[in-house]
């Protein structure tokens, strides 16, 4: 999780600044697509058409009017057509998404989480370390029980192309005066019994883990399936920062689902840079897996300046405003609010820049819930059903006191 901080304002204006989606429109008017449907679902590639218009979707939606999608939303404008209306077809698209899945989701509205595994509406998530370094080490029964799901950092790159496997660290387990995989998998039932999730992680600063052709992925989903079959863990977390390859991650991701059920628990943790642009490899990772993604939680630190959603200015992390306007890219550009969470450092120590205050952590979640206590941004409209917070790391956490912990968690229930 932790990286140099080596993205300046320059850097993030470049590597964003032809990247807003704009729908185009043709000069001369072509046949109009089906009517689009208020109850249908439509994924990748769906073609519509609304008010004589067409459109294409960019990745999994329903209930998202065309005119309303705006430049970072579902729907490209592909311009205007003859013979449009605005009736509803009578059946859905039949058209099928590109690879997988092979039919499109059956999943609910889009204001209806469709896999968290039975997470609270609101949850913190913390990290917690399999290794050793100045942060207080940890047997995971020792988390506090103010966190909801524990990421377990990190599964291992094996010699197979994709495959992951996991060991509890010799260094750690020397820290804390033994430990055992046995003993951790027993932690990991003694947190179920607690009504906790746990989840492994995949990849981090130095993770090598490359999901990158079909064979791969199915390494990956078999192996990620292994370990949650032998530990007992409620899902996995992709925390891949040296790059990943969305269509086979996608696949591995929805292989993985096709073993685990809908209690599966998929969660992503990209760099501020990686959520700037729906077309950049991770975001675009998230909308294709819509329907079966519970939570992003961007890392907000060691990114330098970054541009917000209203794409006029970059803001300096460590800010309150910072935090809300890059949020506010995810949530206008496909994302419900129940899969975005926010992701900071539980202490100085944690992260080389953009720590904030944890009641800073409360100001950008009232800003974004009810657009109160906000900086000199303020997003287009509020996002009540934000999803919660994550920091780098439970053992940070707890080496300053957990007041990262204590005093976001109990916040969470204050929104609306």
């Amino acid at each position: 999780m932790r990286r140099s901080l080596v993205l300046a304002v320059s850097a993030a204006l470049a590597a964003t600044g032809s990247s807003v989606y704009i729908g185009s429109s043709a000069n001369a008017a072509v046949a109009c697509a089906p009517a689009w449907s208020s109850s249908a679902i439509y994924v990748k590639d769906n073609s519509v058409s609304y008010q004589s218009k067409n459109y294409t979707a960019k990745w999994w939606t329903t209930n998202e009017v065309p005119t309303a999608s705006g430049q970072w939303g579902v729907w490209a404008d592909k311009g205007a057509c003859d013979g449009g209306t605005t009736t509803p077809p009578t059946t859905p698209p039949t058209t099928p998404p590109t690879t997988p899945p092979t039919t499109p989701p059956t999943t609910p509205p889009t204001t209806v989480p469709p896999s968290n595994g039975s997470l609270p509406a609101r949850f913190i998530t913390g990290y917690w370390q399999n290794f050793d370094n100045p942060a207080n080490e940890l047997k995971l029964a020792a988390v506090p029980n103010t966190y909801d799901l524990i990421a377990v950092a990190f599964a291992d790159a094996t010699s197979t192309p994709g495959a992951v496997s996991f060991t509890i660290d010799p260094g750690l387990s020397a820290s804390v005066g033994g430990y055992t995989n046995d003993q951790f998998k027993a932690d990991i039932a003694t947190l179920h019994a607690r009504g906790k999730k746990v989840i492994i992680s995949v990849g981090g600063e130095k993770g090598s883990v490359a999901v990158n052709d079909a064979a791969a992925a199915t390494n990956f989903a078999n192996s990620v399936w292994s370990l949650m079959q032998t530990y007992g863990f409620d899902g996995v977390d992709i925390d891949l920062e040296n790059g990943l390859n969305p269509t086979y991650m996608a696949q591995a991701l929805r292989s993985l689902r096709a073993k685990a059920g809908s209690k599966l628990i998929i969660t992503m943790a990209p760099q501020t840079i990686d959520m700037q642009n729906p077309a950049g490899s991770y975001f675009k990772l998230a909308l294709d897996i819509k329907d079966i993604l519970t939570v992003v939680f961007t890392q907000y630190y060691n990114s330098g300046a970054m541009l917000g959603c209203d794409q006029n200015a970059a803001y300096g992390q460590g800010t309150v405003n910072f935090l809300v306007a890059l949020t506010c890219i995810q949530l206008e550009a496909g994302l419900r609010p129940d899969q975005v969470a926010l992701g900071l450092p539980a202490t100085t120590s944690a992260a080389g820049g953009g720590y904030v205050a944890p009641s800073v952590v409360n100001q950008a979640l009232d800003c974004l819930a009810r657009g109160t206590n906000c900086g000199s941004f303020r997003p287009p409209r509020t996002y009540p059903g934000i999803r919660g917070a994550m920091t780098w790391s439970i053992n940070w956490d707890v080496t300053a006191g957990n007041g990262w912990a204590n005093t976001v968690k109990p916040h969470l229930s204050t929104l609306p």
